[in-house]
């Protein structure tokens, strides 16, 4: 990425601590460009609404709890359609990108960015990029239309193909040049919004009127400032059914143990809310927390506990839990990446699985049923449940709004229950992990009665990590937290 164009993000402060981080506009770099009637006015769905148009200095605080003599914090500006536009219907030349890997609701995000370009601005040209960003400069597109992607949201997957890596970015936009494409739909995760900036950049840098928007795209959670990002309420839920399974398996066996390995490569969201919502699970395990196997205290010795109360348990683990173990275990171990830079996680799963069976062999008198369940790749499969799917409607319709309104370099994301835009480098400067000292984790402890394998050093240690207000922000469970 070059540094030497600072042009991320725009700040304006304000009275009382006001600050409102705001993203950049086509005319930041392009003067006295010309404006249109928003289409809106004269769409007879809106005919009914009282206010349909967002006010030009409406903002969303970042943090909805303050202190009553605190400033009043950063703002992000609030999306929805204005009243001029930038683009007039038949010179919009779309283009959409699907990157990394499958999520749920990613095809409800494309149908829902073509019908609200077609139906909503008269937009008529839109193109999907096939097989992620090399799919740019290697392959060749998909007209997309209201009619093609009709049905798409009751299929898991992508219609257009992803792949991860690919980004060139000298030919990514040579391709958005040459092919005359002026709004370009980046929908990814932490590593793709990454590029989508870099390719912002360029495309400042070359001064094309075209903008750049994302659509944040993990089914992790792993995405700062935003509350949720779309596909994760599908995950948890579809999560149960696993979990459910691994209950059922273990409760009809004596000294029956299901092992469920869920997503989360470094933060455990998913594996923290199935665990809460399922109520069947006896410990679970994720990245941000520590655990250690033998010895007093130790995860082994509560297992046995476990089993001799109540005859069954079920562990829930994250894939990138543990993983510091298995490294000091297997001197093998590499330092190798996916595509996007991930490093490769080792299988925490059959590690834990193996572990568990490897002790209860030197108890004769405690045999152990262990049962392994891995549902990782049909949790990303399923298409998107209602919740996700109307998410994703808003998510889609807000970033077209903002790019019709000449905003660029930016990520539509829900902020305290409000639909934002939200600076690129915002969005990629940290990853959003589950916080072991807020009141979510410790509603975990609570939940499934399991130890924290953390001694009281520890605990001083994650303490002083944390800002002083995180009990009162409750970062863990973010709007929802009460």
């Amino acid at each position: 990425m070059d540094n030497n164009i600072s042009c991320q993000m725009k700040v304006e402060t304000g009275e009382a601590g006001y600050v409102l981080e705001d993203v950049p506009h086509l005319t930041d770099y392009i003067p006295d460009l010309p404006t249109y009637p928003n289409p809106l006015r004269s769409n007879p769905a809106y005919s009914v609404v009282k206010q349909y148009f967002v006010d030009a200095d409406d903002t969303v605080p970042q943090k909805v709890v303050v202190h009553k003599d605190g400033p009043r914090g950063i703002h992000f500006r609030r999306a929805g359609p204005r009243q001029r536009v930038y683009f007039a219907p038949d010179e919009v030349h779309a283009a959409i990108v699907t990157c990394g890997g499958l999520c749920p609701g990613l095809n409800t995000v494309i149908r829902e960015i073509v019908c609200a370009l077609y139906h909503m601005y008269g937009v008529t040209r839109v193109l999907g990029i096939d097989g992620g960003y090399r799919g740019f400069y290697s392959k060749n597109t998909i007209t997309l239309t209201p009619k093609f992607v009709n049905d798409i949201h009751k299929r898991g997957g992508t219609i257009i193909g992803t792949s991860r890596g690919g980004h060139d970015k000298p030919k990514i936009v040579d391709s958005i040049q040459d092919r005359g494409i002026n709004q370009v739909y980046i929908i990814g995760g932490d590593g793709t919004q990454k590029g989508a900036a870099v390719i912002y950049q360029e495309v400042r840098r070359r001064g094309l009127k075209a903008v750049v928007a994302g659509i944040p795209k993990t089914i992790d959670n792993d995405i700062p400032v935003i509350d949720k990002s779309f596909g994760f309420d599908t995950a948890v839920e579809e999560a149960q059914r696993a979990i459910n399974a691994a209950h059922v398996e273990a409760e009809s066996a004596e000294n029956g143990i299901g092992v469920v390995k869920l997503m989360g490569r470094y933060s455990g969201f998913i594996a923290m809310y199935a665990t809460l919502a399922s109520r069947d699970v006896d410990l679970c395990l994720i990245p941000e927390s520590p655990f250690y196997l033998e010895g007093e205290g130790g995860l082994l010795e509560y297992v046995e506990k476990r089993l001799k109360d109540d005859g069954h348990m079920v562990i829930v683990v994250a894939e990138g839990a543990g993983q510091e173990l298995l490294a000091a275990e297997n001197s093998k171990t590499t330092t190798a990446q996916d595509a996007s830079g991930n490093k490769l996680l080792q299988d925490v799963g059959l590690w834990l699985s193996d572990k568990i069976k490897a002790h209860f062999a030197k108890i004769p008198s405690m045999p152990i049923t262990l049962k392994y369940i891995d549902p990782t790749y049909m949790i990303r499969a399923v298409p998107s449940n209602a919740s996700d799917n109307v998410y994703c409607t808003l998510l889609a319709q807000s970033c077209v709004h903002g790019v019709m309104a000449g905003y660029t370099g930016f990520t539509s994301g829900l902020v305290n229950g409000r639909q934002t835009y939200i600076p690129f480098n915002r969005i990629t400067e940290k990853q959003n992990n589950v916080v072991i000292t807020d009141r979510m984790w410790a509603r975990l402890l609570s939940s499934t009665n399991q130890p924290s394998f953390l001694g009281p050093k520890d605990i001083c240690e994650f303490k002083k990590q944390e800002p002083a207000t995180q009990l009162v922000d409750g970062d863990n469970s973010k709007a929802n937290d009460i």
